[in-house]
């Protein structure tokens, strides 16, 4: 046998398109994660300003226009006004312009991410500055001490995101690529819940009790937990669903390669490139991110979309895989060649006796 005739039997066509994919999707890793984080900076992000009637437009315009456009800045009535906007997430800071002195207040939250109140703050000083004004930072939803960088609420989600993959994957494969029947999909999607449950709550009690790294509800970030594994989980075995082993590089596509970067982890949304700032929310990290920080620093504030986004990802992954285990199949339908050797995801008893894996 030559050389050549070892290759092809060693690497099938199948295996190297596979391979093929695998080589595009750590291209892909590399160009969206450099793409997101090499060069993060503030733009338009949401800024109060309160200061007397007969500067507040002027000073508006000045923030508006500074280079680079880092700032929105809007005019705010008060400043419990400001501090109420920043806690229901409507506003990422404010300035509290001091109608006498000369310092004026800066008012952040760096519970909702410390790369962006660090850079408001400098954007702000250097501002101030210029008009021979100084300024006080007060910071209205801190990050726990515990909580470096703001940076548990994204690790939380990720593993959450992780777990969720990694459970259908394992629950897809184990008996064939895609799912044979509606009993097996409903014994999935059983197991993918009960799972999902008990990562919510094994996530929350690691961030809470046990290394104090997140303040905020208990059962609240309990209750997320079991909606992002679950939402990541059942996507998952509905692409596997429609696609075979390939579905498991979608969902790596979908929640590591586009999620991870964009979910405002490292550094929040306002300071990422256009397309990841577009597609971040509607993402499971994203969308589970800012709720763990809402839950953890904002009193729960401004979840109702985010849990809607996973909501849906949940829906459409349960819907799709139940609808592609209810069609018919063909004799030569690749998902039943298992079955008819003995082994895979249509298989009967086994005739020694042994278990057909779920």
């Amino acid at each position: 046998m030559t050389f050549v005739d070892e290759v092809k039997n060693a690497v099938t066509p199948r295996a190297a398109l596979l391979v093929i994919g695998v080589l595009a999707l750590q291209i892909l890793f590399i160009a969206s994660y450099i793409g997101a984080l090499h060069k993060p900076k503030p733009t338009d992000v949401a800024f109060g300003v309160v200061a007397p009637q007969q500067m507040s437009q002027q000073l508006v315009s000045d923030l508006d226009g500074l280079p680079g456009g880092p700032l929105d800045p809007r005019e705010v009535g008060s400043e419990d006004e400001a501090r109420e906007q920043i806690m229901n997430r409507d506003l990422y800071g404010a300035l509290i312009v001091s109608p006498e002195g000369s310092t004026d207040t800066l008012l952040v939250a760096s519970g909702g991410g410390t790369a962006l109140s660090g850079a408001l703050e400098r954007i702000i000083t250097e501002a101030e500055g210029s008009e021979k004004r100084t300024v006080e930072t007060v910071d209205v939803a801190g990050a726990s001490s515990e909580d470096f960088n703001g940076l548990s609420s994204f690790y939380l989600v990720i593993g959450w995101c992780v777990g969720g993959y990694l459970c259908a994957s394992i629950l897809a494969i184990s008996a064939g690529a895609k799912p044979a029947n509606r009993q097996r999909a409903l014994i999935r999607t059983g197991t993918m819940a009960l799972y999902s449950i008990a990562g919510g709550i094994g996530g929350a009690i690691v961030v809470g009790p046990i290394l104090g790294a997140l303040p905020g509800s208990f059962w609240g970030l309990s209750g997320l937990g079991a909606l992002v594994v679950f939402a990541v989980g059942m996507i998952t075995l509905a692409l596997q669903a429609l696609t075979g082993i390939v579905g498991i590089g979608l969902a790596v596509l979908i929640v590591v390669i586009a999620g991870n970067p964009s979910a405002g982890g490292a550094f929040p949304l306002p300071m990422l490139p256009d397309f990841w700032r577009a597609i971040g929310p509607a993402l499971p990290p994203g969308a589970g991110t800012w709720t763990a920080r809402s839950i953890a620093y904002f009193r729960g504030n401004a979840v109702t979309g985010p849990l809607l986004v996973l909501s849906a990802w949940a829906v459409v992954g349960t819907a799709v895989t139940m609808l592609m285990s209810m069609r018919k199949r063909s004799p030569e339908d690749p998902a039943d060649a298992p079955a008819r050797s003995g082994g895979g995801a249509d298989a009967g008893p086994a005739p020694s006796g042994g278990s057909t894996a779920v």
